[in-house]
Formats: structure tokens, sequence, C-alpha cells
């Protein structure tokens, strides 16, 4: 499982012809472990989800190294998920899987076991028939981390991974992280607690719309590019420019 690298090119995405990712090049090493951090409404959702395949880039390019997108693996925010369907943890985690098994094949007890297993290495042995509406935050996002292990995913990209879950859960999915760094995956993921990222992840990515700084994280982190990415976005309007690039 040794991913390619994903470098970006120029990369310009926009919403309603309004930037959101704005002339962004860069390379996420294979195997790194990258945090993407920034001012609200910076487009750290904006480019995983373009990685992703999931928003068009308007221009520039993101070369994924001839990986298809089925085999990047993406965390979405838990809170914007809707929980109210009555499905089951075991569902949910098996349709990891879908990308490699196709959506005909039938349960299978190895696939099963697959499922149990990923529930115990995040917490949840057990949870099998309990249904998501029934969980907590901090248990659905585990749930998520779960699924995400059945993908099998060389490249995975996690958007707020401890957001609203509390401290225990968070420094269970940060091991869960740690490992999949050590088995030489690609993880980036988007966070707002700068002590965390100090502190486990190697390489940040500081974006304000455009990059202010991407590489070793002291350097990213720096003063000077912290007061530089607040300036950004300090110009931001309420009404941006449209993008001349989705002319």
């Amino acid at each position: 499982m040794t991913p390619p690298p994903i470098v970006l090119r120029n990369l310009t995405c926009v919403h309603d012809r309004r930037p959101a990712v704005h002339h962004v090049s860069g390379c996420f090493a294979s195997g790194s472990l990258t945090a993407v951090v920034g001012p609200n409404g910076a487009g750290k959702t904006t480019l995983l989800r373009a990685i992703a395949g999931l928003h068009r880039a308007e221009s520039g390019e993101i070369d994924r190294g001839g990986l298809p997108v089925r085999r990047i693996g993406l965390l979405p925010q838990a809170l914007t998920l809707d929980r109210s369907f009555p499905i089951a943890c075991h569902d949910v985690v098996a349709l990891g899987a879908w990308a490699r098994l196709g959506p005909f094949r039938r349960l299978t007890a190895a696939l099963a076991g697959e499922v149990a297993e990923a529930l115990a290495a995040v917490g949840l042995a057990g949870f099998e028939r309990r249904l998501i509406g029934s969980l907590s935050a901090g248990q659905f996002q585990r749930v998520l981390f779960a699924r995400l292990m059945l993908q099998r995913a060389p490249v995975l990209l996690l958007d707020e991974p401890f957001n609203a879950v509390d401290a225990r859960t968070a420094a269970d999915l940060l091991q869960v992280i740690r490992r999949w760094h050590e088995e030489g995956r690609t993880v980036v993921a988007v966070l707002h607690d700068l002590d965390l990222v100090e502190r486990a992840f190697p390489q940040t990515l500081l974006l304000a719309r455009h990059l202010i700084a991407w590489g070793p994280t002291a350097m990213a982190l720096a003063a000077e590019m912290r007061a530089r990415a607040r300036l950004a976005a300090e110009a931001w309007v309420e009404a941006p420019e449209f993008c001349r690039d989705a002319a």
C-alpha cells in the first residue's frame, strides 16, 4: 500500500464563481501526515473534496499519480450527516467495502468479521446492531473511522475528525491516525486545534483561500505565517469578487 504523491498545480476551486481555493500549488508526499489549518471559510473542506474528486477544479490540476478517486477515503464532517435513518452500525461500516466488492456482492462471513474487527479497533465491540441514531457524537465518529478501515484506502482525507467529540475519543482516534501513518498511508486532516497539530502532525498546510505556508509544522505555524493568515481573512468581504479563472 504505497500511495503516490498528491500534487496540486496552481489549483483553483470556486463556489458560484466566487473564490474558495485560489492558485494553490504543492505536494502531499507519499506516506505523509499533514494537517490543513486556517480561518473559517479558508477553503479547507473544499480542498479535501477536490482531492477526493467531489468538487471540480476550476483551473489548475490535481495529479493523483494514477490513483483512482475511489481509492481515496474521505471522512466528512460528522455534524453534516443525517443520522435519522434507521441503519445499524454494522451496515454503515460495511459500506466502506463497497468500492472493492461492488454493489451486488452478498455479505459474507469474512466481511462480517472485518466489520466486527473494525468496530473493536475503535472501541465499539458489540455495537454491530446499534442504530446510529442512538449513538453519541463520539461513538458515531468512531463508526465513521471503522468504515474507513474497511475501505483500505492508501490516501485518507479527514475533515475535522475531532470536532464535537470528548477528549478520550479524540485520543483514541488520534492513535488510529498514527497507525495509518505508520502503515505508510498518506493522511490529510483538517484541524482547528493548533496545539494538537504542533504535537502530532509533522507537516502543515496553512490556507486562507490562497496558500500561506506548506511544510514542516514549526515553519508553517510560525507567528509570521499565522499573522499573514489572519490579515488575509480580515480582508475578505461578504460577497467577494468573481474569480476570473471561472469566467
